[in-house]
């Protein structure tokens, strides 16, 4: 059991894998979208990766997407119920990294207090993490 237990985690792990495929879940949460107001509120996503990770979401169900037969095409994408259902998912990771993060803050100030001279490299270790 703990071995399918670890092999289902590591199915969500590649299913959010990277932070772009994550962002694009979380702007699809409130609503369709089309492909430019995605491009817009992700940022310095590129263009080609915007649309390789679209297409990864849609083949693995996650959302769909939605083409209009109209001039100019129309394109729009909007999440599953199975992508919806990611919600907790994310809530949860979110939730954990800000514990995280607070945890290692308090593990600095606890090193400025003791006078250590390690807390460069500990920054640096953390730096490198996010």
């Amino acid at each position: 059991m703990e071995n399918m237990s670890l092999n289902l985690a590591e199915t969500t792990i590649k299913m959010l894998g990277d932070r772009w495929k994550v962002q694009i879940i979380e702007c699809l949460m409130d609503g369709t979208k089309r492909f430019g107001e995605l491009k817009r509120e992700l940022g310095n996503i590129t263009q080609k990766v915007l649309t390789s990770n679209l297409r990864m979401l849609e083949e693995n169900g996650i959302l769909v997407r939605h083409v209009y037969a109209q001039i100019p095409p129309r394109v729009d994408y909007t999440l599953t119920d199975i992508g919806y259902n990611l919600k907790p998912v994310i809530e949860s990771m979110v939730a954990w990294a800000m514990e995280y993060r607070s945890s290692l803050v308090q593990e600095i100030n606890d090193m400025k207090e003791k006078g250590k001279a390690t807390i460069e490299s500990k920054i640096k270790d953390i730096k490198k993490n996010f």
